[in-house]
């Protein structure tokens, strides 16, 4: 990767309104489970409602949208790409560093406060807590490959992102239980659950199938995004 790009990359999304994007959807999730370690609501049965249907499902795919289009689509919107495109520097470099950028944000704000807030609530019981956290780990790295793809691909990668997030994942997941194995939401689960023995979660992925998928989705798509990279000609012009 490169540190020049990279630090360039931190500021954009650091120093602009992203940042309080990124910072209420965790925020939110802390308070959450604040609020129900204060009234009383505290048990695996409701660390698992909030970590599946608030941190998993809400939480993780919107700050894979922000942080993965957000490191590379406005450089592309407004034209500022091309200046760094015209710098001697390999374009799989540019799409990997940014790609390091957007995942190690993903980590922070998204597995970080994962494990804080199942904590509160039940601390590392049954290792619920570890167990999402590092499903959110995972899953938030492939969001962040998928969703700068999308970047690269299309101007309009934030509204794909969200027909993906909320149409394919959860629409389409919640009731046909085949598309579930495609869903980077329920390959998160299915490691949850691996590390977890509570008996409030049950993964409907195999750890055997959904490993595999992450590597797989994460790889393909960081090499398609610098591999597209590569045709985007200095004009702007694919």
């Amino acid at each position: 990767m490169n540190t020049v790009v990279a630090g360039i990359t931190y500021r954009a999304l650091l120093g602009r309104r992203r940042i309080i994007l990124l910072l209420v959807l965790p925020l939110g999730l802390i308070a959450l489970a604040v609020l129900l370690r204060l009234f009383g609501e505290t048990g695996q049965r409701s660390a698992m409602l909030l970590m599946d249907n608030f941190a998993i499902n809400t939480m993780l795919p919107l700050l894979g949208l922000i942080a993965g289009t957000g490191v590379i689509a406005p450089e592309i919107d407004d034209g500022t790409i091309i200046h760094l495109l015209s710098k001697p520097i390999s374009r799989p470099v540019i799409i990997r560093t940014k790609f390091v950028v957007a995942a190690s944000l993903l980590a922070v704000f998204g597995a970080v406060p994962t494990y804080v807030s199942a904590w509160l609530l039940v601390s590392n019981e049954d290792g619920i807590a570890s167990g999402f956290a590092l499903g959110a780990l995972l899953a938030g790295i492939a969001y962040a490959a998928v969703f700068l793809l999308l970047g690269v691909l299309t101007r309009h990668a934030v509204a794909i992102g969200i027909i993906y997030a909320l149409v394919w994942e959860t629409l389409v997941g919640g009731f046909m239980p085949g598309a579930r194995k495609f869903s980077i939401q329920q390959w998160a689960k299915s490691i949850a659950d691996q590390i977890s023995d509570s008996a409030f979660l049950k993964a409907d992925v195999t750890l055997g199938f959904a490993v595999p998928a992450l590597i797989i989705v994460t790889v393909a798509a960081v090499f398609w995004a610098g591999h597209r990279l590569r045709a985007f000609s200095l004009t702007g012009d694919e």
